[in-house]
């Protein structure tokens, strides 16, 4: 008899005094919120560390221990409380209006770009670009715009550098996977992954879609990691 081996994964469990962490990191605003951030490291700073500083996949990665004892520390708790109030009243309060911004009822921004910036746990930018569009995402938040935001999910994203003891760049890559990014698959009504087919030249080519929410607004990244696309298309 052979011997095959498996993965085995154990995912914590949160405490139902902590249950809306998960709430936190799966929303950019935390991006923008150090204290929101803040919640995460002080459960376990060398995970937060290892992990990038991305919430969803510290959660997925931190001792259970660690969680009982947070549950359990009235500090932590009136700090993870404090920012629950800020996260409820960011999304509850009635936003600022642009005196100059002349929109009707039933309008719609689709903003779309390349790349969009908001933080290292969403590595899909390369450069100022990204930054400027995660700003203008921020913004668009900040002020309740009617807006929607499109782009593209990239499964290895951007290399990262390192330069060796002679002054040479060695460029590291890295898979990303969308079940440890703070994006969902957007499903139809029967809980199907949604699918979109698009036509470029005499090819179909089709995509998946991945919502990332950043604070107010949605931004849906599209996917053509499949095995319906070739090589090429992917």
């Amino acid at each position: 008899m052979s011997a095959q081996e498996f993965n085995l994964e154990v995912t914590p469990i949160l405490p139902e005094s902590l249950k809306q962490l998960e709430k936190l990191a799966n929303n950019l605003w935390y991006s923008w919120n150090t204290p929101a951030r803040q919640l995460f490291e002080r459960l376990d700073p060398k995970l937060w560390t290892r992990v990038k500083h991305n919430p969803t996949l510290f959660l997925r990665n931190v001792d259970q221990r660690s969680l009982h004892k947070a549950a359990k520390d009235p500090s932590y708790l009136q700090a993870y409380q404090q920012v629950l109030t800020s996260y409820n009243d960011y999304h509850n309060a009635k936003c600022r209006q642009d005196g100059g911004t002349q929109l009707e009822e039933n309008d719609l921004v689709a903003y779309f770009c390349a790349e969009y910036g908001f933080h290292e746990s969403l590595p899909v930018y390369s450069g100022g670009l990204g930054i400027l569009a995660g700003d203008h995402c921020k913004t668009a938040s900040d002020i309740c715009l009617p807006f929607v935001a499109i782009g593209l999910f990239y499964h290895q994203g951007f290399f990262t550098q390192r330069i060796d003891a002679e002054g040479h760049q060695i460029a590291s890559r890295s898979d990303n996977e969308p079940e440890h990014l703070p994006v969902t698959a957007v499903l139809d009504e029967a809980g199907n992954e949604i699918l979109i087919e698009v036509k470029i030249g005499d090819t179909s080519v089709f995509s998946r879609v991945w919502l990332a929410k950043i604070g107010h607004i949605k931004l849906y990244l599209l996917d053509t990691n499949l095995s319906q696309n070739n090589d090429d298309d992917r």
